[in-house]
């Protein structure tokens, strides 16, 4: 099962097409080129994919790490189940 960073890493790839090596938990989306534009184009794929529905609210996410933890936090939210230790998407939840 792959994990949410892992997910939200092959989106990036295809998406974005950054290179795999760079893209680190600790990495700064602005170092990515990712600006304020891709980050809300970024979160509109992250509902489609991750089957969760984003807050109107403002998030402040700089890092990759950043937006893995704001997924994973929305699933435990939305779906009611944790996502697992090594930050795998949580049993049940659709991954394609």
């Amino acid at each position: 099962m792959k994990t949410t960073f892992e997910h939200l890493r092959t989106i990036l790839v295809k998406d974005y097409k950054l290179e795999p090596n760079l893209l680190t938990l600790d990495a700064p989306l602005e170092a990515l080129g990712i600006d304020s534009l891709g980050i809300a184009e970024l979160l509109f794929n992250v509902e489609d994919e991750f089957h969760i529905t984003l807050s109107p609210d403002s998030v402040q996410l700089l890092t990759l790490g950043d937006v893995v933890r704001f997924i994973d936090e929305l699933i435990l939210a939305q779906h009611g189940t944790a996502p697992q230790p090594d930050g795998a998407v949580a049993p049940g939840m659709p991954v394609t």
